[in-house]
């Protein structure tokens, strides 16, 4: 069985963070281990705190991993504060760790603030270099690449600019555009190839960005190409949205066993 690994936040309402993590990492058939660098009080509803674990702790929850459970993919989710994005950077490069899923979680789908403005610039520099793909929605791509993202023509100049920082690839989700169908597209140095889904009206989406991360992941873990993780994994999240429990009063979670 291979491994994953992801290095995130803990998600109290299940639905997004470590937990979708760990349950995506199962329904593909991979081992999930875990590096929880922050602890947040949530529900579908919003975000109430956010506690960064401290960096000694964190160190610690990652050499226990790699020298014991090697992961054979990673990805990185929400990573709180700018030292902990460095910290977490500098794993990453020491242990080896190349097949690397960003998820560069700046903003939570309830429109909660889930990174300090500083790690922004150290995510650009740091980690996205040892990317093997980045995985930034309209608005997070809009801050990584510096400009304004509204049509699947700027996600793909937006995706290239990204490429320029060091990352291999990009994936820039079109969730948020107007219109019934949704556009995803992959920007690689080879070229862009764009996904399209119909829209699902529905208002459970939350931890949809967290779980398609994973699910890439944990196709990379089982030795996928990354376009066949990727189209993959846009085929799960879209079952895992049709398929969803209902369960919340706000933005309420995907069915993970879809």
């Amino acid at each position: 069985m291979q491994i994953a690994l992801t290095i995130a936040g803990s998600d109290s309402g299940g639905g997004a963070g470590i937990q979708a993590d760990l349950k995506t990492f199962h329904r593909f058939g991979v081992y999930g281990t875990s590096v929880v660098v922050a602890v947040t009080a949530q529900n579908t509803r919003g975000v109430r705190s956010v506690h960064a674990i401290p960096p000694a702790m964190v160190r610690d929850q990652l050499a226990a991993v790699a020298e014991d459970l090697a992961p054979a993919a990673v990805k990185t989710g929400m990573l709180a504060s700018a030292p902990l994005v460095k910290q977490v950077a500098d794993a990453i490069r020491a242990y080896g760790w190349t097949r690397l899923v960003v998820d560069p979680v700046m903003v939570a789908t309830s429109g909660d603030r889930l990174l300090d403005p500083d790690a922004e610039v150290v995510i650009r520099a740091s980690l996205l270099p040892l990317a093997a793909l980045v995985t930034p929605n309209l608005e997070e791509a809009a801050i990584l690449a510096e400009m304004e993202v509204a049509d699947p023509d700027s996600m793909e100049s937006a995706g290239r600019r990204i490429l320029a920082s060091g990352a291999r690839a990009v994936l820039v989700k079109g969730g948020h555009l107007p219109g019934d169908t949704l556009v995803d597209i992959l920007v690689t140095a080879q070229g862009a190839r764009r996904f399209s889904h119909p829209r699902v009206p529905t208002t459970s989406t939350h931890g949809t960005g967290c779980t398609l991360s994973a699910a890439i992941t944990a196709g990379l873990a089982l030795g996928r190409p990354l376009d066949a993780a990727v189209a993959e994994a846009l085929e799960y999240v879209h079952r895992a949205i049709l398929a969803a429990p209902g369960l919340g009063g706000g933005h309420g979670p995907v069915n993970h066993n879809a």
